[in-house]
């Protein structure tokens, strides 16, 4: 673990960027971008054009670590590379950002009102690599859609059971139990979940870190606790599928609770804009989400 990574992440002023769209969102996220279906024939010209809009919003001046501290990658924008540098080289050598990577292999079906994560085969191969690629964390995300106790508790245990996989190997795990923004029961479903995740925290060792990544929460400040325990480097927050605005305003509330936003990030840029309307657009985003972030 990088000892300076690990300050800034535990305690500078800032952001996570989320540019972790997999194979299944890439699709959505190139349509808002403004690059349609028609414009690509396979996974590998998708991923060229997913990494080519990447590479445009790391290189972009208002892309800086005066306002993010993090960014989230996907496993295939790892293994490219922006100016000759692996991309995790370049946003820490280039930008002073610490690098992260999406670990799941997305979600499996609903069960008591959630949604697990699917297996990760492979995971320790992919831990090495991102060793290799130095990565300092990793991120994974499962989703609570109804008050279950059974089913946040199953949860919980699979994400601290993988997170413990995770800091064996050296990384900091972002454990990522999003609740679902339209869940009739969000408040209960989020007072279960600090509850069991302040049980596990219990469990690791005192050299043991984690940060967690949750949806802003209905009661503000509910996640305090978490943030005060030593064994927690950072709480953010995902935006949900709020726009970019009220996904600001919900964080403002939230003392201590930065973002790490992935629609909201990308908001309003287009692959037909000249730069100076793109490093515009951007930098009124990033401005925005720093400063509720900071609030």
């Amino acid at each position: 673990m990088n000892a300076l990574q690990l300050d800034i992440m535990k305690n500078k002023k800032g952001f996570v960027g989320a540019l972790d769209q997999s194979g299944g969102s890439s699709g959505k996220t190139l349509a808002l971008y403004g690059i349609q279906e028609n414009e690509y024939h396979s996974n590998d010209e998708l991923f060229d054009l997913i990494h080519a809009m990447r590479t445009r919003v790391i290189k972009s001046k208002s892309f800086s670590s005066d306002y993010l501290v993090g960014v989230i990658l996907f496993e295939e924008t790892m293994n490219r590379k922006i100016d000759g540098l692996y991309t995790a080289d370049y946003l820490w050598e280039k930008k002073g950002i610490v690098p992260f990577l999406k670990v799941d292999k997305g979600l499996a079906e609903l069960k008591n009102g959630c949604q697990l994560m699917k297996e990760i085969p492979g995971l320790n191969d992919t831990l090495d690599e991102a060793n290799e690629r130095h990565i300092f964390g990793t991120k994974m995300r499962s989703v609570i859609k109804e008050y279950n106790i059974e089913g946040i508790k199953a949860v919980v245990d699979q994400q601290f059971a993988f997170a413990k996989a995770i800091i064996d190997k050296g990384l900091v795990p972002i454990i990522e139990p999003e609740v679902d923004i339209n869940c009739p029961e969000k408040a209960k479903c989020e007072e279960l979940l600090l509850e069991e995740c302040e049980k596990h925290l219990e469990l690791l060792g005192e050299d043991e870190k984690v940060m967690f990544k949750f949806t802003i929460p209905t009661n503000a400040n509910l996640y305090v606790p978490l943030m005060k325990n030593p064994k927690t480097v950072r709480v953010v927050a995902l935006s949900g599928g709020y726009p970019r605005e009220e996904a600001n305003e919900l964080l403002a509330k939230n003392h201590g609770m930065i973002a790490s936003f992935s629609r909201a990030l990308l908001e309003g840029l287009n692959v037909h804009q000249s730069e100076k309307e793109f490093d515009e657009t951007l930098a009124e985003t990033v401005k925005s989400i720093f400063e509720a972030s900071i609030e």
